[in-house]
């Protein structure tokens, strides 16, 4: 067992001596796992052998979550009554106790509650606005103490203080796991923000190239006000985005008499509100709203007042579809993550995310998997391992230049390939057998399942997908399988063989527990829609069918 508050007073010169608080915004997440080993092997604490104390815990927990923090921020976590706290509300997962008396202690030592408003240049000066930080710890701690396995941290408490929108949150930090680079695109984005006083910023790419991730990054990091427009469940809608961010803006500014206001307003409030700030409102996914009309996409205003900004991004679109008119006084900047002035920075962040992965123990890649799907009980091999097993033998090296090449710069290439070599699933291939790009990656794996086979016509692996093309929404696995006039264990069995592309989420409904699916991108709903034996004009027969079972069921 450790001496708290001998350690605690090592930890600040330590951390500021491997990871003293960073300038930039987005720091990589390289620069903090070799931080982090640095600093816990300058302490002499194993970094992978966690003792199950809490003391110990809480340490750790402080040095993986203060990497690059600044010094007020640490001093106060450092404080042992901050962590009686903190692990009072723990147990009782109550962490809004830990908030409230967090704030009492700043209020009494108005000297560090000054210095960590003011090392903060997200604040408007508000200590709410210092629930993520206190948020951030709390999830620290979890993962830490679950690194030790022990009950004694059990059960884990729902750590979420309200700083993201949950309907969002879940989405962001899936997003942003073994997060690479992209510093070419922030740099864009901050210079941006920077020198105009107002104004648009889009990112543009293909599907796949990492734009949803570079906003949950950005949102991650600002925690300013955010909406994620997803097709596959419909939460793409001009009302759904108006509704969203009024409830932001209301929290965020404290602004008056706008629970009705429509979006000019709010954003003029707010405005009146910033006092010499700036406030970004991170929109993703602009080509999936859903919206009538030619005006401008979820009705975002051609004019802004001071201060407020908008970070969009969107897919690459035609001149006449950009449905965004601007006035011509609105500052308004595009980057294009395909133009080949980029190509470079975005091979290089591919290598970097190739080399994190690689990097990664089974445990480490179990845990992974875990996160992206529902369960994963597949034996798992490292990538070294598989690296290794080739004919003709390939060096790290070559294997990380390689694989960068055939993902043509698609991090959703690189989010199915590494799983499926990991669980097995390419033993049979070399890497010059690995499919090109994201587009083959989906055609690969219909052909490696046989949906192109002509004795499947009758199977019900079409009928499931049709189902997920004509839903569009998420579905249940018990409903499909009514639908269809089916057991629901066959239907379950191969929506599993499809989970690297449909998300399973469960939900309680009625007291029983039930598994819901949806299509996990929209690049891959693209690609089934074209599919010949999912297209409805080449296959009128099976569509019909399937469409009457589908609104039979709907209509009871």
């Amino acid at each position: 067992m450790i001496e708290f508050a001998a350690i605690t007073s090592a930890i600040t010169p330590i951390i500021k001596k491997y990871a003293p608080q960073a300038g930039q915004l987005i720091i990589k997440q390289a620069q903090k796992h070799e931080a982090v080993i640095k600093i816990l092997k300058e302490l002499k604490l194993n970094p992978t052998q966690i003792p199950d104390d809490v003391d110990t815990v809480y340490v750790y927990a402080l040095v993986r979550y203060g990497v690059f923090k600044p010094e007020a921020i640490l001093n106060l976590f450092k404080e042992k009554v901050i962590k009686d706290y903190f692990w009072d509300a723990y147990k009782n997962n109550t962490p809004f106790e830990f908030v409230e008396n967090t704030k009492i202690f700043l209020n009494k030592n108005s000297e560090l509650k000054t210095q960590i408003i003011n090392s903060k240049r997200e604040f408007l000066g508000k200590l709410e606005e210092f629930l993520g930080e206190l948020e951030e710890f709390g999830e620290a701690f979890i993962a830490v103490a679950k690194q030790t396995g022990s009950s004694k941290f059990q059960p884990y408490p729902d750590w979420d203080l309200d700083v993201y929108p949950k309907e969002f949150k879940a989405l962001m930090f899936e997003k942003t796991r073994l997060f690479c680079g992209r510093d070419f695109v922030f740099d864009a984005i901050q210079k941006f923000f920077k020198t105009q006083n107002k104004g648009y910023f889009t990112v543009i790419g293909d599907a796949g190239m990492g734009k949803s991730a570079i906003a949950a990054k950005y949102v991650l990091a600002t925690r300013y006000p955010c909406y994620f427009n997803v097709f596959a469940i419909e939460e793409n809608k001009p009302e759904q985005f108006l509704n969203s961010i009024r409830k932001q803006l209301i929290k965020r500014c404290s602004l008056q008499n706008a629970d009705n206001a429509d979006l000019r307003t709010l954003l003029q409030k707010a405005s009146e509100e910033l006092k010499g700030q700036k406030l970004v409102i991170v929109v993703d996914a602009l080509d999936e709203v859903k919206q009538e009309g030619n005006g401008n996409l979820l009705n975002l205003p051609p004019n802004l007042p001071d201060g407020i900004y908008f970070l969009l991004t969107r897919r690459p679109y035609e001149a006449d579809k950009k449905r965004l008119n601007l006035s011509s006084d609105t500052p308004y900047r595009e980057l294009n993550l395909i133009e080949d002035r980029y190509q470079k920075f975005s091979q290089q962040d591919i290598k970097d995310y190739l080399h994190l992965f690689i990097e990664m123990n089974k445990d480490e890649i179990r845990q992974w998997i875990q996160q992206n799907k529902n369960d994963n009980q597949e034996e798992i091999i490292e990538l070294n391992e598989w690296i290794q097993k080739q004919n003709p033998p390939i060096g790290k090296t070559d294997f990380i230049d390689k694989l960068a090449e055939k993902s043509q710069n698609n991090f959703m290439y690189l989010r199915y390939v590494l799983p499926a070599i990991a669980t097995g699933k390419y033993n049979d291939l070399n890497l010059q057998g690995l499919p090109e790009g994201l587009e083959n990656y989906y055609r690969t794996h219909w052909q490696r399942m046989g949906m192109d086979n002509d004795d499947n016509d009758n199977d019900i692996d079409v009928n499931i997908l049709f189902i997920l093309v004509i839903r569009g929404d998420a579905v249940s696995s018990d409903m499909i399988a009514n639908i269809l006039d089916q057991d629901i264990s066959p239907v379950e069995n191969i929506l599993a063989q499809w989970v690297e592309y449909v998300t399973p989420k469960k939900l309680e409904e009625e007291g029983k527990e039930k598994t819901y699916y949806s299509i996990y991108h929209r690049s891959f709903l693209d690609f089934l829609q074209n599919r010949p034996k999912l297209d409805k004009d080449k296959n009128k027969r099976r569509f019909k069918e399937v469409s009457q079972k589908f609104y039979k069921y709907l209509n009871g």
